[in-house]
């Protein structure tokens, strides 16, 4: 086991790294950026470097830095956490030429996944369900035409390397077509340095659900079941949780399987997560985040997990803790996330707080670097917190989230607390029945 790793993140996912680590016996450091300085992933961790200015190029981003900070604390290993270069293949691989160990995958597998149309094609080859469209990329408008007169309108157009809704336009007919692929090239090349684009059939209203999967890079892998993310805004987000209401167990356990084996075959190491839509009784991937998810706690929730703690004992060489048979889904949990945004344009809202006071009791966790008198800098993502409940079943779990964000309090800044409020009480969602365009729809008729 390792005697001290490197957090390579901040926020509460620096935090939630920090707490597993403790638990293990293993010593942590934190790196920062000035403006972290009296961050609590700071405060927390045994040692904690300055690696930069507020910039996150200068800072979280730097690779330069890190290694650095690598060397003087010597730390053996680096966790990434999410975001920042949590999936940058060049940095895992900067990483293991120091002789440093990465707590993920290997470079190999993130430069696999990173790229859209290598990423299906691989998938396709393994044997998982993929959304009808291009085989490759698509290089000219003439060929996107040949691809939309086989696959059928309407069509979605995706940047290769795109991420975040960033390079994805829609074509609802012939007539959108073109402006529709110049748009998706154009803005991939402008945010990703690449304008190469792939196109995919558009289904209607689908579900998105993404199915956890964990390997130990020796050819076993398992997976944790499936996570339902399908309350989103501008493809991101917001709302997310396990079990997936429209997915009964010998659907999780097939598809769960198929995801399984992919992993397995190809030697995966760590979490990873393999992403779905689902309309009709049909899974259709999209893309595999090779990384620990924003929404993993609703996971550790429902099979009683420690997900961070099983990356650092993979990482380590030890084997997982766990098999197949041992996972076993109880209950029903969900995450919100809480954004330092004003509400209804969702602007960020960087500043100090005043007050802050977490909600308790049974199944409930808050996941979150706030305290009283913290100052939101306005550097970074606008995430400040992750509230996770946790109940028998569906029912108990949206009393439980009610009730817990009726006690939260943030003072000093707006949050999107009173848009979650709002969401507990609609009927859809607690039915469960929504697919990936319900909230934006509901967004334009209550908040627009």
């Amino acid at each position: 086991m390792f005697s001290k790793i490197l957090i390579a993140n901040r926020g509460e996912i620096a935090l939630r790294v920090i707490r597993a680590a403790r638990e293990m016996g293993v010593g942590t450091v934190a790196v920062h950026s000035t403006a972290d300085s009296d961050a609590m992933h700071v405060r927390m961790a045994d040692e904690a470097i300055c690696i930069g200015p507020p910039p996150g190029t200068q800072s979280y981003l730097s690779v330069p830095a890190i290694i650095s900070a690598c060397e003087i604390t010597g730390a053996e290993a680096i966790h990434p956490g999410y975001g920042f270069l949590s999936e940058n293949a060049n940095f895992v691989q900067i990483v293991e030429d120091h002789g440093i160990k990465f707590i993920g995958p290997s470079a190999e597998h993130i430069r696999m996944m990173g790229d859209k149309i290598t990423a299906k094609d691989t998938m396709k080859a393994l044997g998982v369900p993929c959304v009808p469209g291009s085989d490759g990329g698509v290089p000219d408008l003439d060929a996107a035409r040949a691809v939309a007169e086989e696959t059928g309108y309407p069509l979605i157009i995706k940047a290769t390397a795109g991420g975040g809704g960033k390079g994805m336009k829609l074509a609802r007919s012939a007539d959108e077509l073109e402006n529709a692929f110049r748009t998706a090239r154009s803005e991939g090349k402008a945010n990703f340095g690449n304008d190469e684009v792939y196109i995919e059939k558009y289904l209607g209203a689908p579900r998105h659900i993404e199915v956890q999967v964990f390997g130990d890079g020796r050819g076993n892998a398992v997976h944790l079941g499936e996570r339902d993310c399908s309350l989103q805004r501008r493809h991101q987000k917001v709302f997310e949780e396990a079990p997936g209401p429209a997915i009964t167990p010998e659907i999780r356990a097939e598809i769960g399987a198929t995801c399984a084996k992919a992993v397995a075959e190809i030697g995966y190491e760590g979490a990873g997560t393999i992403e779905f839509l689902y309309e009709n009784g049909e899974f259709y991937f999209i893309e595999m985040n090779t990384r620990l998810q924003v929404e993993h706690p609703v996971t550790e929730a429902i099979f009683g997990v420690d997900l961070v703690r099983e990356q650092i004992r993979v990482a380590a060489g030890e084997p997982m803790s766990f098999a197949q048979e041992d996972l076993t889904v109880n209950g029903h949990a969900i995450e919100v996330r809480i954004n330092a945004e004003k509400l209804p344009n969702f602007t960020p809202c960087p500043g100090k707080i005043t007050q802050y006071h977490a909600p308790g009791g049974l199944g409930v966790r808050m996941d979150s670097a706030l305290y009283d008198g913290y100052a939101i800098p306005p550097y970074y993502d606008s995430l400040i917190a992750k509230l996770i409940v946790h109940g028998r079943d569906r029912p108990e779990a949206l009393a439980r989230l009610s009730r817990a964000l009726g006690e939260l309090i943030v003072d000093g800044v707006d949050t999107t607390v009173p848009l979650f409020l709002a969401l507990v009480e609609e009927g859809a969602v607690q039915t469960g029945e929504y697919n990936i365009h319900w909230l934006e729809k509901w967004l334009e008729t209550n908040l627009g």
